[in-house]
């Protein structure tokens, strides 16, 4: 590992911005009929996010948990909110969020 010295942590935590992590659970209406059409479109609205720069990082979760996915939103934990009150999924009851801001490094990404 790279050896981070406390002058270099001191110098890179200003150059931090704020953003907003979403947590995607299942909601009460996960399981019913249509459910699958209406994810597609919520999965359509995420693309449309990604390539309008609001959604910088979205991660479905496929594993048997309650947990459906995460996103970063390049966004305020209000302007999120809205976001995510207008999504099918979430307006349909078939998924339910959770909200926290949080901060990173502009331009991190995940690896190819």
């Amino acid at each position: 590992m790279v050896e981070i010295t406390d002058e270099y942590m001191m110098s890179m935590l200003p150059t931090t911005k704020a953003y907003t992590l979403v947590l995607l659970k299942a909601g009460p209406n996960r399981t019913m009929d249509g459910a699958d059409k209406i994810v597609w479109e919520h999965g359509r609205r995420n693309f449309s996010l990604r390539a309008d720069g609001v959604l910088a990082i979205v991660c479905p979760v496929p594993d048997a948990s309650d947990l459906d996915g995460l996103g970063i939103f390049n966004a305020s934990a209000e302007e999120a909110k809205a976001i995510m009150d207008g999504d099918p999924g979430v307006q349909a009851g078939v998924f339910v969020y959770e909200l926290h801001p949080c901060r990173s490094f502009p331009g991190d990404a995940l690896p190819a």
